[in-house]
């Protein structure tokens, strides 16, 4: 049920100071203005209540707060406007709905009730009519421009609002008249109401009206140039579907007919699988629907375009010529032997059977000994294309595999992208440093390239780019490590290993005289008619000014006495300037590396070792000395846990056979032993030093000198056996290097010498020893044989020894490798 009253006369009407309280939100309203309002909160209910049963007059005060439902006093602005219920008429959902006419402005001076609605004593705040004045006619007038300029651009303001602007004269009814009309927030206008001064209220107004047209010229300018825009796109649009159909009456082909026409005749000449074609023709019939401006437009043509450039049946024939390709590998490479004849034996299969699966190798060594190059020249051999991709600080699985093409710029891996490179699905393709791959959150590389180097999956490789399956199968892969260790146990299991070691002093020689020399007389733009390297001269670059186990310093000391020479010719002093050994240091100054200096005689407690490092073979001189204490050993010269503990099995074995070495037993309680090898600064670690341990403390303890031309170099046990080593070659090397006649080495390692190149045996003595016994006999200058006490006919800790080649072969030990310069003994 409804009702409604009367609208009172409200000239003449004198304010009470005590007044029920209306919080309002979301609005502030004004002396003389006239607005409905919905009440339906109970407190506001009664305080309007109260109102009609009185003088029809309530005060109206803002809240600060517009989500509080219950608001407390200071909750409430205290300054409000004295207004007069017009009209009320109830709803039927128990709101009130009334019309309120502001009167004049008041203040809160307290609240007299707060039950069951809010009752205050309110002060009128009386508007004072300002003098007529030069600054408030300005700002009258700048106001009244300012609300023209807003409605000008495009600020809705009821017309008739308008005419009463237009006509007001007093400046603070034009400021109220404004703030209530804008729609600004309810802080701004609350400040506004605040301000009693009419001119400055007025002043406030206009600076709100200068921000807002600001506002208002800037999204007008956003509105007309987003039109302007869509004008454009429009006008193109009509346009383009005017030539369409200009075309098509000419009987002429629009682009986009044509670019479908040609991806089709694209598609066809690919001569691709039976599930590619489809998936092709399934994205061309999408494309051929889409608008061409289109964002999946670009992307499906992206897409087709891969596809299309892909070689998914052209192959590049093979040079079956085993001869010639053996003539281009000998060309490019000195030694390598086994490399050569690997690929050798890979043509020979590939000529008596056409189809056959692509080798997957792994090439193993150390630094700059042609593992990359040699890629190159199996590529040249074979006749295929050759290409080459750094794996080094991959991390992300997406660089093997591809990003999916959800993805904006989206691309295929590495591998289709190097495929599409070479331009034939049979190339050659390198993989270079697969053992510095790295792993982190967005997968782990290694483990993508499991389905390309396995020669039973790598026929259907699928790209998260391509989504189809590509085949693989005949492409000759080739990967490059220094290390074993760091690759992943199954990539390599999937990979045949082929070790490249470093090479020696003569092998450096023939490559610097074969290949290097001439390349940087080349890229130096001289002759041999400029520059003549002796053989002493480059031997002496080789042992003197370089320490590596591949050729890159060799290369750049070569270029260095290049430059010298190009740099005379330049200046004009034109001859053939000869290096000798003698006038080297000229051009590479001082000697950066002096070979280890020989023993002038044989000493007690000193036995010589040999060692392998990355860059090559050492010679370790193992120095042990005594002194009175309680039997501790000390051990020094930054040895590793697996040397400490071969010195430890040494010292063990040397007091297990005291009585025939003829050692007096006190000596191990009364004596300290010290075992230090030189080059401390050096890491050195490896289980092969044992038997050079075991022999200086022999010859320590007995006072027996140890040979000075017999190196040694194997794995002990506290039995006494000698145990096989690895880096043979290297180590061969090390004591052809220091002049040393005689080397000892594991009778397991006797058939490692038939790898190992004939001119690197010759002038050396191998002794090879089954038991630490034979090394002892072989390693110790004794005069005379030492007394030893028989039990049964036989020595209490002899044994029989049988010089007889084990059936069994021991896996080689090389000592740790996780730092590149310390040998591994």
């Amino acid at each position: 049920m409804t009702s409604e009253q009367n609208e009172p006369d409200v000239q003449n009407l004198e304010t009470p100071d005590q007044l029920p309280l209306l919080p309002v939100r979301d609005i502030v309203v004004f002396p003389y203005m006239v607005l409905p309002l919905f009440v339906g909160r109970e407190m506001s209910i009664k305080a309007i209540e109260a109102a009609l049963a009185g003088d029809r007059m309530i005060f109206l005060a803002t809240q600060k707060a517009l989500d509080v439902e219950n608001p407390k006093p200071e909750d409430i602005h205290q300054v409000g406007t004295i207004g007069i219920i017009m009209r009320m008429l109830k709803l039927p959902d128990e709101r009130i709905k009334i019309l309120v006419q502001g009167l004049a402005k008041g203040k809160v001076q307290d609240y007299i009730q707060t039950e069951p609605y809010y009752s205050v004593r309110i002060t009128k705040m009386a508007e004072t009519k300002p003098a007529a004045s030069l600054e408030a006619e300005a700002v009258m007038r700048t106001v009244k421009e300012q609300i023209e300029k807003i409605v000008g651009l495009g600020k809705v303001l009821m017309p008739d609002v308008m005419v009463v602007i237009e006509n007001l004269e007093d400046p603070g009814r034009l400021a109220d008249m404004v703030a209530s009309n804008l729609g600004l927030k309810v802080e701004v206008t609350q400040a506004v109401l605040e301000i009693e001064d009419p001119v400055a209220r007025l002043r406030r107004v206009s600076e709100i009206l200068s921000k807002e047209v600001e506002v208002l010229s800037m999204q007008q300018k956003i509105q007309a140039q987003a039109k302007g825009e869509m004008d454009k796109t429009q006008r193109e649009y009509f346009l383009r579907e005017q030539l369409k159909a200009i075309q098509k009456e000419l009987g002429e082909l629009d682009e986009r007919a044509e670019e479908v026409a040609e991806f089709r005749k694209r598609i066809k000449d690919a001569k691709m699988s039976e599930k590619v074609f489809k998936e092709c023709e399934k994205h061309l019939k999408r494309l051929e629907k889409m608008h061409p401006d289109t964002a999946e437009s670009a992307t499906v043509r992206t897409y087709l375009e891969w596809m299309v450039e892909l070689p998914w049946s052209k192959k590049s024939k093979d040079n079956l010529d085993i001869k010639a390709a053996a003539k281009v590998l000998d060309e490019d490479h000195y030694d390598l032997e086994k490399v050569k004849e690997r690929i050798l034996e890979y043509l020979a299969v590939r000529k008596l059977k056409d189809k056959m699966k692509g080798p997957i190798l792994c090439f193993v060594g150390p630094p700059g000994v042609g593992k990359t190059s040699l890629g190159k020249s199996i590529a040249r051999a074979l006749g295929r294309e050759f290409v080459r991709i750094s794996l080094g600080g991959v991390r992300d699985e997406a660089e093997i595999r591809g990003h999916r093409r959800t993805y904006v710029g989206a691309l295929p891996g590495r591998i289709i992208q190097g495929i599409k490179q070479a331009g034939t699905s049979n190339p050659v393709f390198m993989m270079d440093e697969v053992d510095k791959v790295g792993m982190d959150f967005r997968g782990d590389p290694s483990a993508a390239l499991l389905e390309v180097l396995d020669p039973e999956q790598n026929h259907a490789f699928s790209d998260h780019y391509l989504g189809v399956p590509f085949d693989l199968s005949e492409v000759m892969f080739i990967t490059t490590a220094n290390l074993m260790d760091p690759i992943l146990s199954a990539l390599r299991d999937r990979m045949e290993i082929i070790e490249i070691p470093g090479y020696t002093e003569e092998e450096k020689l023939g490559i610097a005289q074969k290949y290097l020399i001439p390349r940087q007389l080349k890229e130096h733009g001289i002759t041999e008619e400029h520059i003549q390297i002796a053989t002493p001269a480059l031997h002496q670059i080789v042992s003197h000014y370089t320490r590596e186990a591949g050729v890159r310093n060799l290369e750049r000391e070569i270029a260095n006495v290049m430059r010298k020479v190009a740099k005379k010719v330049a200046e004009g002093k034109v001859q053939c300037y000869t290096i000798t050994p003698t006038n080297l240091n000229k051009y590479l100054g001082v000697t950066k590396f002096q070979p280890e200096a020989e023993q002038e005689k044989d000493e007690i407690g000193v036995g010589t070792g040999l060692a392998w490092t990355e860059t090559g073979g050492d010679v370790l001189y193992i120095e042990a000395t005594s002194m009175k204490g309680k039997g501790q050993l000390t051990l020094t010269g930054h040895l590793g846990d697996v040397m400490k503990e071969s010195a430890q099995a040494a010292l063990s074995y040397v007091r297990s056979r005291e009585t025939l070495l003829g050692i007096n037993p006190d000596i191990f309680s009364k004596t300290d032993i010290h075992i230090h090898v030189p080059a401390g600064a050096i890491p050195k670690d490896g289980p092969s030093a044992g038997i050079t341990m075991a022999t200086a403390l022999a010859s320590l303890l007995s006072n027996i000198p140890v040979r000075r031309d017999v190196a040694m170099t194997g794995e002990v046990t506290l039995r006494g056996r000698v145990l096989p080593i690895g880096g043979l070659k290297e180590k061969i090397l090390a004591a052809k290097r220091a002049k040393l006649s005689t080397v000892i080495l594991p009778t397991r390692n006797e058939k490692d010498l038939e790898e190992i190149p004939k001119h690197l045996l010759r002038g050396i003595k191998f002794v090879f020893a089954e038991t630490m016994d034979d090394v002892i006999k072989a390693a110790l200058r004794r005069s005379s044989p030492p007394k030893q006490v028989r039990v049964n006919g036989r020595a209490p800790t002899d044994r029989p020894r049988a010089r007889r080649k084990s059936s069994r072969t021991l896996p080689r030990k090389r000592g740790s490798r996780s730092r590149p310069l310390a040998p591994a003994v």
